[in-house]
């Protein structure tokens, strides 16, 4: 008896999400769908993970006009997006208004299948989010995020199937971000998921140790209905196994896809053309690496680490890096290392090794999970660690977003004229900051800002809007356009300086001579030489300046919070004493070394 195996397709989403970091523009997406449209793919997934993000943060595209753009050239395939439960496209739990606000706008706008997981597989952060899809009639997909430690078995992914299931699910997806699973390993789940549970089961695993197409054959052999792909132009390493190529491999067999080949390779020669475009976004760390079979780090969270490495010239650290990883990760309880809890572990890996020192800082998204914030841990986390984390204070044992009041109506206060509908209520909810710099932008008519202004001789200050040297600036070469960032500089040495600048959010080093005393931002901070000197040893911005000009702080007293990585952490006063002059204010980016607060003692 034969049995069709449906496809998703990546395409458009996760594949250029893993290999050219989420940079593929719409302009790029919609002169291909109507051959996508033909094709029969079960759904494309178009939408949700780092898309949203990226669209406002780099690219400057309205993430819901992309959609309605999609759906409108795609009217016969389903729709799909990655959903991240109450984390939504954010890096926090929401309240639960705003997950049902998000969910009815993104099912209006085009969306038919919500793949819904938890980076802590706890369901009860996916419950609001699958009764609010449900409530839209559309599908809702429960979702394990699948990892390998002593308490990640067979039977516990079961039982979480079995409750996703109770609780409304359309179907079940193995999603294996990380790219963990072995052949048999994928084989023996899905035949425990199949006799357990009704739901039709989803394999998605990303190549990155070169094994997904492995997997996913054994997969079907023990009853997987649908297989994640990407077209072979944006396929394998990080990214999935190319849809070409199972196609080809099930074609005559009785899990038959029934996709037409020759269309599928007029496809790919397309996207093999598109790819070229993005090539400045390519990484060194995205083609097949089996180490992630020992350290467990996905492909997309390496070269995010290779870029923070390379920005404080550490990079030849990366394998100290690697190796401290599963450190933090047990310490933790064995979280997944998918989307947030990927960047909260590796980042504070990343700190333990360049402060030589585990845990001499830690960042707040690190105290908020051991505290129960973003759920109940998988296993057992280090008791230590968490006394020297949150001290006292409680730990949240209950369904985080229980503890959160209504945010939609304040939402709209705060954003005010500035959104148009309630999607810019929404869009500024996922990211306060760069949403409301998008919208600002959109309003005064500046998201396409001129071209690039020469850099300034030393001592010159004029620049649009202001006093001061211009730090962003957006660049035309070849027809293609850039956005650039000076978001450092480096302490200078031998008659050299170090910029660090950020090309459409990657960032890039480059050496000045003649212009060593040019600072980016205008300012011309001086070197951290004395203990009342407070510094970061990261390159990052001001998220807040928690003290004033006067005041009399203690040691360890928290005085500034930082990004960078999308982690926040605490800069703390090295001595006590009083304030006697503050060098940054929020929204600043920061280089590792400069004083930004001046201490008395």
């Amino acid at each position: 008896m034969s049995k069709k195996i449906h496809v998703t397709d990546t395409i458009l989403r996760d594949a250029h999400q893993s290999l050219l970091a989420t940079r593929m523009r719409t302009e790029d997406m919609l002169p291909i769908c109507d051959k996508l449209d033909k094709v029969g793919y079960w759904s494309l997934e178009v939408w949700g993970g780092a898309t949203f993000d990226a669209c406002v943060r780099f690219l400057k595209e309205d993430p819901w006009e992309r959609l309605r753009k999609l759906r409108a050239a795609l009217p016969n395939t389903r729709l799909q997006m990655l959903l991240r439960g109450q984390n939504l496209l954010g890096y926090r739990h929401y309240s639960d208004d705003v997950v049902k606000a998000f969910v009815a706008k993104a099912a209006v706008n085009g969306i038919d299948v919500f793949r819904i997981f938890d980076a802590m597989n706890d369901v009860r952060n996916l419950r609001v989010a699958i009764e609010a899809v449900k409530a839209a009639g559309k599908h809702a997909q429960g979702t394990i995020a699948y990892t390998v430690s002593p308490v990640h078995t067979i039977d516990a992914f079961v039982a979480q199937a079995k409750q996703m299931e109770a609780m409304g699910c359309d179907s079940v997806a193995i999603k294996d971000m990380a790219g963990l699973l072995t052949p048999f390993a994928a084989g023996e789940l899905v035949k425990a998921l199949k006799a357990e549970q009704s739901l039709p089961v989803f394999i998605h695993s990303h190549d990155t140790a070169g094994l997904a197409a492995m997997c996913q054959l054994k997969a079907v052999e023990n009853g997987a209905d649908h297989i994640d792909t990407a077209i072979s132009s944006f396929a394998w390493g990080t990214s999935h196994p190319g849809t070409e190529s199972m196609v080809a491999a099930l074609k005559g067999s009785e899990f038959d896809t029934g996709l037409d080949l020759e269309l599928l390779q007029e496809i790919g020669l397309y996207f093999y053309a598109v790819r070229k475009k993005y090539h400045q976004f390519e990484s060194e760390f995205t083609a097949v690496d089996t180490r992630v079979q020992v350290n467990q780090v996905p492909g997309g969270m390496i070269s995010n680490l290779a870029n923070q490495l390379k920005e404080q010239g550490a990079l030849n650290r990366m394998n100290e890096v690697l190796a401290e990883i599963p450190r933090v990760r047990e310490d933790l309880g064995f979280p997944p290392l998918v989307t947030p809890t990927s960047q909260i572990v590796g980042t504070q890996a990343f700190f333990n090794v360049l402060a030589g020192e585990r845990y001499k800082t830690i960042t707040n998204e690190v105290k908020l999970y051991l505290q129960g914030g973003y759920g109940k841990a998988p296993g057992v986390v280090n008791e230590q660690l968490r006394r020297q984390a949150i001290g006292s204070e409680e730990v949240i044992d209950v369904r985080p977003a229980d503890l959160l009041k209504p945010e939609m109506t304040k939402l709209r206060a705060d954003i005010g004229a500035l959104a148009r509908c309630e999607e810019d209520v929404l869009t500024f909810a996922m990211f306060p900051d760069i949403g409301r710099k998008f919208l600002e932008e959109r309003e005064a008519g500046t998201l396409t800002p001129e071209a690039l202004l020469p850099i300034p001789e030393a001592g010159a200050v004029s620049a649009p809007g202001g006093e001061g040297v211009p730090t962003e600036f957006v660049i035309d070469v070849h027809g293609e356009t850039y956005r650039v960032d000076i978001t450092g500089v480096g302490v200078k040495a031998e008659g050299k300086r170090h910029f660090y600048l950020s090309i459409d959010g990657m960032p890039e080093e480059v050496v000045f001579e003649p212009l060593n005393e040019f600072v980016g931002g205008g300012s011309k901070r001086k070197q951290a030489t004395d203990p009342g000197h407070v510094s970061t040893n990261m390159p990052g911005n001001i998220v807040d300046v928690l003290v004033k000009e006067g005041d009399v702080v203690k040691a360890g007293q928290a005085v500034l919070i930082t990004e960078a990585m999308k982690m926040e952490t605490e800069v703390q006063a090295a001595i006590a004493g009083k304030v006697v002059a503050i060098h940054v204010a929020k929204g600043d980016r920061v280089t590792p070394g400069e004083i930004l607060i001046e201490i008395e003692g």
